[in-house]
């Protein structure tokens, strides 16, 4: 990580309260918008037995709603502690104890810790990272078929945005920025990577990619 996100600012921006209040949303409304355009397209292509990584999947709802639609396990990691206890609670009242595995890494830096899966996700996830090559790149090894994700598109709106964001950022001084990576550059990164594109829509603000492995070039 560069020095704009320290630990301090990770856990301020992702705290346990912004944890437990995305909890309660999910346990009154389901799957947010991007996140439910993630779960259908993998639902759709098949999860019978498959195993799931997802890369900070916050309080672990993607990775519930799909172990519910028969994905066999899921692995999940985080790169602060404070989504544990809500993530945990979640988990507890789905059932679903035996079937999930927490841990808290910085994902990047994991090497051969972390095994690989069917399916990978990152959701909402490279746009708090600033080496997108690297964090891509090894979530591409990670994935033995599918690597799915979503990242802020390039329109002028989401440009503007989070531009304003980060200048609010460095005002009260919080040790965080977005980063607007290029959409082209992403699938680069894991195409070269052995895949091709499976899916690529922008939406208004997230764009959704899934790239699906064609040769073992990553491994």
């Amino acid at each position: 990580m560069s020095d704009c996100c320290t630990p301090k600012g990770y856990r301020q921006i992702f705290s346990e309260k912004n944890a437990a209040g995305e909890a309660k949303r999910y346990r009154r409304k389901g799957l947010d918008g991007t996140s439910k355009r993630i779960f259908d397209f993998i639902k759709d292509n098949g999860v019978e037995g498959k195993t799931l990584l997802e890369v900070g999947g916050g309080i672990g709802a993607i990775e519930i709603e799909l172990l519910k639609a028969g994905m066999g396990t899921a692995v999940n990691v985080e790169l602060t502690p404070t989504y544990e206890s809500a993530a945990s609670e979640l988990i507890v009242e789905a059932g679903l104890g035996d079937r999930v595995e927490r841990r808290v890494m910085d994902f990047a830096e994991a090497g051969t810790d972390v095994d690989p899966a069917d399916v990978v996700v990152m959701n909402r996830v490279l746009c708090c990272y600033p080496d997108m090559p690297r964090l891509a790149g090894v979530a591409a090894v990670r994935a033995n078929g599918m690597l799915v994700m979503s990242f802020p598109n390039h329109r002028w709106w989401t440009r503007l945005g989070l531009a304003v964001a980060n200048v609010g950022f460095r005002v009260i001084r919080l040790q965080f920025q977005v980063f607007l990576h290029q959409p082209a550059l992403i699938l680069a990164a894991v195409e070269q990577r052995g895949f091709k594109t499976r899916l690529n829509q922008p939406g208004l603000l997230w764009q959704v990619v899934a790239l699906e492995r064609t040769s073992g070039g990553g491994h």
